[in-house]
């Protein structure tokens, strides 16, 4: 007789998230029959109720063990195991102490709708920083033969050092 109400976000953030191709799993120290319902609202296919937060640690370290870079969503003290354990922690605003402690991240207001920004930010970093590395390999790969003198054999041409420096 006693159910969990859903965040007015939960849906449209799982569903944001799963086009991002993020698999979600939802664990709870809740009854079974309210996880479902939980989870059935919000779209979320993969459960697992009534665990002990040392169980959500094992279920962490499972999915880990088994190849995939998991990151963790928790606010309270049950969470804070698990938290510990992900790859990527994160703390949603207004939850224990100690979760927002043990997490990488936290999210200052508790709106579900920041985790696919915050992810969407994540990947536009990386994807940035791997641009750079790129960049940075070629104008190496191309500039510091040039700047030593690869040309001056084959055409007698030297590359003055202080243009070398500026183009860096």
């Amino acid at each position: 007789g006693i159910e969990d109400i859903l965040r007015e976000d939960a849906k449209t953030a799982v569903n944001e998230l799963h086009r991002l191709g993020i698999e979600i799993h939802l664990l709870s120290g809740d009854h079974l029959a309210a996880v479902n319902q939980t989870a059935n609202e919000a779209g979320i296919k993969h459960i697992k109720a009534q665990v002990l937060p040392s169980e959500k640690e094992a279920y962490i370290m499972g999915l880990k063990q088994a190849g995939r870079k998991v990151a963790m969503v928790g606010d309270g003290i049950n969470d804070s195991q698990a938290l510990a354990c992900a790859d990527v922690s994160i703390a949603m605003g207004k939850g224990t102490d100690i979760a927002m402690d043990i997490a990488m991240a936290t999210l200052v207001y508790p709106k579900l709708m920041l985790l696919p920004k915050a992810f969407g930010i994540s990947r536009a970093t990386v994807r940035t920083i791997r641009q750079n590395l790129f960049w940075a390999f070629i104008y190496n790969l191309i500039g510091i033969p040039v700047a030593a003198g690869a040309f001056y054999v084959l055409s007698g041409w030297l590359l003055n050092p202080m243009y070398a420096s500026a183009a860096m």
